[in-house]
């Protein structure tokens, strides 16, 4: 697949908008399901199998730290989306080859797609 040579800059800001994309998605599933405090509701009993479908439970919202993470990590992905967006490299890349590298780029930046560095155990 290795068809272009992408700059380090322009790949090292496309693994971290895939880490941070990441840890966005993982904080956001960990916290409740509101982000404000709500009562929820109850769910519907389904009359032939009496079982219980819909409805939420009640959720304490999240705290001021929770949304000042949530915050922070969806300003860093918007950068990033902004800086592997324009960076200078795509204007020398074909118009019609655009996309093509675009997705050449996040296959090869994706964090299981990244070796990682020879480390040796401590004694």
């Amino acid at each position: 697949m290795a068809e272009n040579t992408f700059p380090e800059d322009l790949c090292a800001a496309q693994l971290r908008l895939h880490q941070a994309t990441a840890e966005l998605a993982g904080l956001v599933r960990s916290l409740p399901w509101s982000v404000e405090s709500h009562e929820g509701w109850p769910g519907v009993q389904h009359p032939h199998t009496g079982r219980t479908e819909g409805g939420r439970p009640p959720s304490p919202g999240w705290s001021e730290q929770e949304k000042a993470a949530v915050d922070r990590l969806r300003v860093e992905c918007l950068a990033l989306s902004e800086v592997v967006a324009m960076h200078p490299y795509w204007a020398e890349v074909a118009r019609e080859d655009v996309v093509a590298a675009r997705t050449e780029l996040k296959a090869a930046t994706r964090p299981e797609a990244v070796s990682a560095p020879d480390v040796t155990p401590a004694a």
